[in-house]
């Protein structure tokens, strides 16, 4: 992936930001410096945020290395808004900086913190294996973490995150929005092509061979209950989900690919995700990862022309989790 070591994440992001600061009323965003001098993007919090706050949001975690649109969509009668994300970089977009994967702590009990890390700062920090697989690295003096958190690191967290990236705390963005909110219920069904690619990668795909990438899911309506946001943002995806993608190589590894894609590969396929997570006590590790996919898939062989498809869209359970 010579080509993707020179695309950078964190400053494709920049044009995106600056517009977020200069849209703070209408997008309806807190803007403040944090005690380190970072800068914090409150887009749910203490905010309501905004449908066009999380979807500029969703095109940040991608890195600026795609295209995020709210559109009409007909598959599904009773949700006939879509969330549609493309890329023609979707492995960097999607796993160098979208994936949800730096784990980020700070002290124990009752004060204690924890968020995962989404967002082009990852690419930077560089703590995951999963960067010597797709094999992306960022370099740059600016750094911007999206968390799906109900309220901003600690400053002790804050200058850990900052020198991770080897970046001055105050070119660091923090943005944060809690699953329960506008924007992050928006940010969350925007992972549709993500936990695509990331399962690709858990089926040993060759992920340089996937060249463009496109995903669809209905736009999830938010819900003050955390666990119910939470089960409606994931069945949107895992139920109601599409994405197309276009592969070079053998037909029959597209083939392959199109059967064990789709989310009802999974033995967890078929119960409300809200379920799943209550009965797995809250972990996501006692989760199936085959589930994290989209319900129907389309795979092209650019090679051969043609095209392989699995699964099924499931509208009766897009419906009672969404309802």
């Amino acid at each position: 992936m010579s080509g993707a070591q020179r695309l950078s994440v964190n400053q494709g992001v920049l044009p995106l930001i600056a517009m977020m600061k200069t849209r703070p009323a209408e997008l309806r965003l807190a803007i403040a410096t944090g005690a380190a001098g970072e800068t914090l993007i409150d887009a749910g919090a203490s905010v309501p945020g905004s449908l066009e706050a999380g979807r500029l949001i969703t095109e940040i975690c991608l890195g600026g290395l795609g295209t995020v649109s709210i559109q009409a969509a007909s598959h599904l009668p009773r949700w006939p808004f879509s969330l549609t994300v493309r890329s023609s970089q979707p492995v960097v977009a999607c796993l160098g900086s979208q994936y949800a994967g730096w784990k980020l702590t700070n002290g124990d009990g009752e004060d204690s913190y924890f968020s995962m890390g989404s967002g082009p700062a990852r690419a930077l920090a560089g703590k995951e294996e999963l960067f010597k697989d797709i094999v992306y690295a960022d370099r740059g003096d600016v750094a911007t973490l999206v968390l799906e958190a109900a309220s901003p690191p600690p400053e002790k967290l804050v200058r850990q995150i900052a020198a991770d990236c080897d970046v001055a705390p105050e070119n660091l963005v923090v943005i944060f929005a809690p699953t329960q909110s506008l924007a992050g219920s928006v940010q969350i069904v925007g992972r549709v092509l993500e936990v695509a690619l990331h399962k690709a990668h858990a089926l040993k795909f060759d992920l340089s061979r996937i060249v463009e990438g496109m995903g669809g899911a209905p736009l999830s309506p938010p819900h003050p209950d955390l666990v119910t946001a939470m089960g409606r943002t994931n069945d949107a995806v895992i139920y109601g989900g599409r994405i197309l993608l276009h592969v070079t190589g053998p037909a029959a590894d597209a083939r392959s690919l199109a059967e064990q894609l789709p989310s009802s590969t999974s033995k967890d396929y078929g119960t409300p995700f809200a379920e799943i997570f209550r009965r797995s006590e809250g972990d996501f590790y006692k989760i199936d990862p085959m589930l994290f996919s989209p319900a129907e898939v389309a795979i092209v062989a650019l090679d051969t022309g043609e095209t392989f498809r699995g699964g099924a869209v499931d509208p009766k359970r897009v419906d009672a989790s969404l309802d």
